[in-house]
Order: structure tokens, then C-alpha cells, then sequence
């Protein structure tokens, strides 16, 4: 007979489980907007120079590394039209993956005297847990970094990696998520 006990806290578990299972199942990727203070996801962008800038675009753990990247891009073609230029050109550029690793067990971790003793025990053998059931959960997260140089017109020309701003807008603005709530910020930061 199995213990009164151990099917109480087996079952808060569950329930515990089932309520973390059903939270991570509402996640969504992250929208295209300013990162705010405590928020870990979105937009920046400062001012380095009058014609150079640096953007950051930060995801979530579901939000892919294409869409990270798209939002940078989005940005920073945001900030040259802002800017009152019509192109520019990455001077920098990277995406980082930050990885992170969480073991969730299923239920309590076993020991060899835990649990039923007729025998070999539950877990057969010896009575010892050789493979404890656990999950781990693996959480990868991007974060896009560029700087830009906003170019005038005759630089663009002459540029062969030059982008033009309004290409971008067009072509990426359709597909962003945006807030459900608030404004899109399309000016660049005050200068300081």
C-alpha cells in the first residue's frame, strides 16, 4: 500500500506542474518595442556620434534568432529615417545566444530507503533510483548588437554595403509583433 503522505505531496506536485505547463504554454515571442525598465526583452538604441548609432534588440526564450535579428534591422532603419538620413551601414554587428539549463525532477528524489521495501524495492535491483526520473528544460535566448553610420546620399552611392531605410521599413514593418498596448517609439534617444 503506498502511503497517504506521499500521494498528497504527489499530487501537489502535479498541480504545481500542471500550472507551470500551463503558464509556459501562454508564452509568446517578444514584441517589437522599447525595452523598458523590467523588461528583459526589446529595443534600444543611443547616440554615439551625430551620423552613428548603437541598437540592440533583445528576445525571449521563444522568440527565434531570424525575428531578433529582423527587429534590429527594423531599428535600426528606424532610427536612420528618424534621423533624417535615407541610409546606412552596420559597422558592427553580432547576436549572442545565452543558453541556460534547469533540471525539474517529477516527483521527490528517491533514495534508496524510500518507498516500498518488500523485495528489491520500487525501483528493482538494489532499491535505487539508477535513472532518477528528471526534466531538464534548456532556455535560449538572443541578443542583436550593431552599430550604425547613418550615410548621406553620396556615401550611399558610393557604399556597396549600404541599406536603404525605407527597403527595410517596407519589407520587415509588415511582420512585426507589435504591443498589444502603447505607441511605437521611432525617434531616436534625446540627446543627452
Amino acid at each position: 500500500m503506498i502511503p497517504a503522505s506521499f500521494l498528497r505531496s504527489g499530487l501537489k506536485i502535479g498541480a504545481a506542474g500542471a500550472a507551470l505547463l500551463a503558464l509556459a504554454g501562454c508564452m509568446t515571442p517578444a514584441p517589437y518595442a522599447p525595452r523598458t525598465a523590467g523588461r528583459d526583452s526589446g529595443y534600444t538604441d543611443r547616440e554615439l556620434t551625430p551620423n552613428r548609432y548603437r541598437i540592440t534588440f533583445s528576445g525571449n526564450s521563444v522568440t527565434p534568432r531570424e525575428t531578433v535579428e529582423s527587429y534590429l534591422l527594423l531599428r535600426a532603419a528606424e532610427v536612420t529615417r528618424a534621423a533624417g538620413y535615407q541610409s546606412f551601414v552596420f559597422d558592427t554587428r553580432n547576436t549572442k545566444a545565452n543558453t541556460t539549463y534547469q533540471t525539474v525532477p517529477y516527483y521527490p528524489a528517491p533514495d534508496p530507503w524510500w518507498g516500498y521495501r518488500r523485495g528489491f524495492g520500487y525501483w528493482g535491483g538494489y532499491g535505487f533510483a539508477f535513472q532518477p526520473a528528471m526534466d531538464v528544460v534548456t532556455r535560449t535566448k538572443f541578443d542583436a548588437y550593431a552599430e550604425i553610420v547613418l550615410l548621406t546620399p553620396d556615401q550611399a552611392a558610393r557604399e556597396p554595403r549600404a541599406v536603404n531605410a525605407a527597403d527595410v521599413i517596407a519589407r520587415i514593418s509588415p511582420d512585426a509583433v507589435m504591443p498589444k498596448t502603447g505607441p511605437r517609439n521611432e525617434r531616436p534617444p534625446a540627446r543627452p
